[in-house]
């Protein structure tokens, strides 16, 4: 039954993001017509069949009812048909968002979980061993959590890659290679290209939750039943994961999941000062173009990532803390 309650929930929200994405863009101004006529334009006059030619590629030359436009849009989401891209023209948005998609989820989705372990990791130890050096470590890395991430990945490029040239300044990978392909020489490859932005990523972040994880731990610490196992002699490294940690890490994984959802989202920042083919990188591409169809593509995409993983963390934290399925 609880289950079956959380499930209904996140079924409710995605209809509503699917509604709101399909009703928002209708409501602003302008259209994907428009940006692309408002480019040819500039390269001379543009007739009537132009403009009829070129609704019929983008698929906006239907005009029956809101509703029946509305119907459709559902119909075509079950298909898996997003439309069709302006700025990677004639690509469809589904091929855009598949090529950039594993981009950012090897590079934001890795960084983001060693991210998290590492602070949670340090965070654990510094909290239960207050006043030691690795406690007085934590106001450097909030300092940097405080730097912005494009003025650090700036820094980076400047010093390892414009200096040192140590790293490459953007890309994901050496275009002089014959494809991409999942062997060793583009992975290795790929990685490379990868280290700064991943350096960046983690660097900006650490700092919030290693901070968050000690403060959790020392208020952890100061409950009754932290007391009570140490009466009963339990060994510092038992009472140290199994009572304080165990549940000082809850909040974090709150945290953690909606991190995890806005993986998929990327870096927009990072990803573009790096020049990183991601969805961050595609994302700023289909502003500049006014790409409507592939921004409302990126924009779903990013809702049912984030919707998802907020459901399968909410019911691993029943199982973390089963406190919560009796209140739910």
């Amino acid at each position: 039954m609880h289950i079956a309650r959380k499930l209904g929930f996140y079924l409710v929200a995605l209809w509503a993001a699917v509604t709101l994405n399909f009703f928002i863009p209708r409501a602003l101004p302008g259209s994907p017509v428009d940006a692309v006529l408002s480019k040819l334009a500039l390269r001379g006059p543009v007739d009537e069949g132009t403009r009829h030619a070129i609704e019929v590629m983008l698929g906006a030359d239907d005009q029956g009812s809101l509703l029946e436009q509305y119907v459709q849009y559902l119909g075509n989401l079950l298909r898996g048909n997003l439309g069709t891209t302006v700025t990677y023209f004639p690509a469809p948005v589904s091929e855009v968002i598949g090529q950039a998609l594993p981009w950012t989820l090897v590079l934001v989705g890795l960084s983001t979980c060693i991210t998290f372990l590492i602070g949670v990791g340090l965070g654990t130890v510094a909290g239960w061993r207050r006043g030691t050096w690795l406690d007085s470590l934590i106001p450097a890395t909030t300092i940097l959590q405080s730097v912005p991430y494009f003025w650090l990945a700036l820094l980076f490029v400047y010093a390892f890659a414009v200096n040192i040239r140590l790293f490459p300044i953007s890309g994901g990978y050496d275009v002089t290679l014959v494809r991409p392909a999942l062997d060793y020489p583009f992975l290795s490859n790929a990685v490379y290209y990868a280290f700064l932005p991943a350096l960046t990523i983690v660097l900006s972040s650490l700092g919030g939750w290693l901070l968050g994880m000690r403060n959790m731990m020392v208020s952890t610490l100061s409950e009754d039943y932290i007391l009570t196992a140490e009466a009963k002699g339990l060994s510092p490294r038992r009472i140290m994961l199994t009572y304080a940690a165990r549940n000082a890490v809850l909040p974090s994984i709150s945290g953690f999941a909606i991190s995890l959802g806005f993986v998929v989202s990327g870096s927009i920042v990072v990803e573009s000062v790096f020049s990183y083919p991601g969805i961050g990188y595609t994302m700023l591409q289909a502003v500049n173009n006014n790409d409507y169809a592939l921004m409302q593509g990126l924009f779903l995409i990013i809702t049912v990532a984030v919707l998802g993983a907020n459901l399968v963390v909410d019911l691993l934290y029943g199982v973390i803390d089963p406190r919560t399925r009796a209140r739910g």
